[in-house]
Formats: C-alpha cells, sequence, structure tokens
C-alpha cells in the first residue's frame, strides 16, 4: 500500500477495478486514483480482458497509477506469465487461492500479492487472518455491487483486522465517507459503484475518488 494507515495520517488509496476500454483508462487517467484493476481471463465477468487488451490498456494508463490484474482460480504459473507480459504492479486473486499459491506468485514475479474474500459471516473474517497475502480484500462476491454487512467487519476490526484491510462491494460515491468512516479501510476497491448500464461512468469516477479525498481530509481534520 502506497498510502499511510494511522491516527496520525489516515489518507486510504483508491482503486477503480474493471476497466475493459480505452476510455476507462482516460477517465481513470483524469481521476487520477492510486490503482487501476482489470480482470484477466474470467469471461464470466462483462469486464474480462485478454492478456493482450490488458497490456494495451495498461500502456495507455498513466505510470503514476499502478496496475493491477485480477485473477480467479487461475493456474499459478499462467498467471505469473501474464503478470510479466501485461506489465502488471500488483496481483489480486480472486477466488480459491491458498497461502501456497500466494508464494509461490510473490516468488516468482516479485510483485506484491492481495487476496479477496467473501465476507458472508464472522466465520469468513476468521479466515483472513491466516492469510498471508500483501493485503486482504474483504468483498461481497464476484462483482455483484452490493455491500456485505459492515458490522462484521467493524466488529472486528481491532482483532483479526488489525493488520489492516482493503474494502470492497458495493461502494458508490454516495457510501464511500460511511465506509471510511466506520471502518477505516486501508483503501477502497470500486468497480460497479462507478458504472452506469454496465461500463464505466466518468462522472461517477470522478465523484468516487473526490468522495475519498473529501472524507480524508475531513477525518484527519479532526
Amino acid at each position: 500500500m502506497n498510502r499511510c494507515n494511522t491516527k496520525e495520517h489516515y489518507a486510504p488509496g483508491i482503486k477503480i477495478c474493471g476497466l475493459f476500454r480505452e476510455c476507462d483508462i482516460d477517465h481513470v487517467n483524469e481521476a487520477s486514483p492510486d490503482y487501476a484493476g482489470f480482470i484477466i481471463g474470467f469471461p464470466k465477468s462483462h469486464r474480462n480482458v485478454t492478456p493482450e487488451e490488458a497490456l494495451k490498456l495498461r500502456r495507455r494508463l498513466n505510470p503514476q497509477i499502478r496496475a493491477v490484474g485480477v485473477f480467479v482460480d487461475q493456474d499459478p504459473e499462467t498467471v505469473a506469465q501474464i503478470a510479466r507480459y501485461a506489465e502488471l504492479d500488483v496481483i489480486q486473486l480472486h477466488g480459491t487461492e491458498d497461502n501456497t499459491q500466494i508464494e509461490y506468485l510473490r516468488k516468482k514475479t516479485g510483485l506484491p500479492v492481495w487476496k479477496a474474500f467473501k465476507i458472508r459471516s464472522a466465520e469468513a473474517l476468521a479466515a483472513v487472518s491466516d492469510c498471508t497475502a500483501d493485503e486482504v480484500i474483504l468483498d461481497s462476491g464476484y462483482g455483484t455491487g452490493t455491500a456485505f454487512d459492515w458490522s462484521l467487519a467493524a466488529k472486528e476490526r481491532d482483532s483479526i483486522l488489525a493488520r489492516g484491510f482493503i474494502l470492497a462491494g458495493g461502494l458508490t460515491p454516495e457510501n464511500i465517507p460511511r465506509a471510511l468512516q466506520l471502518l477505516g479501510p486501508k483503501a477502497v476497491d470500486i468497480s460497479s459503484g462507478v458504472e452506469t448500464d454496465k461500463v464505466k461512468d466518468r462522472y461517477k469516477i470522478l465523484a468516487a475518488v473526490r468522495a475519498v479525498r473529501k472524507m480524508t481530509r475531513q477525518i484527519e481534520a479532526r
């Protein structure tokens, strides 16, 4: 994470995920979040891109914005090859991958590895504490556009979630302030919440980034 998350300085990172058009990249370059996400090799998603498309989009991206490749239950060697080919900065795993695969990818590529978890119960949160990924993502599912019960994470924030986490699932420009205030995530990961009719919306992307940074200033001012 390139952002601090402490009482002295709270500046959560921002990731806009599921980019698949050239104009999506232009919108993100204008908004200037910290991360841009590409779903690679997962045809079930309408946001899916091929490695070749990911590379083309990545090269259009402002180099100061880090490119995150999102993979679901793919062979680790294939993921490593795509990560190198597409010039990724971060690998994000969004399936049933375990610590062995995480360690393999970290050693093979030298890149940070993030792991997403579907949070449906307190028991699901317990599994997060055993994960060796560089960052963990608390999500509700595969791009469902709905938020999980945030109270589950709020209760465990000072114990099993003390390591910090990235928050995903159902985030919008409207509910981001509450999420930051209630949960204090290290970063927010936004996809469907900045879309209109299943494509990225420039105005929503700009609004989401503004919402994070405005709320950050308000929290720090207290």
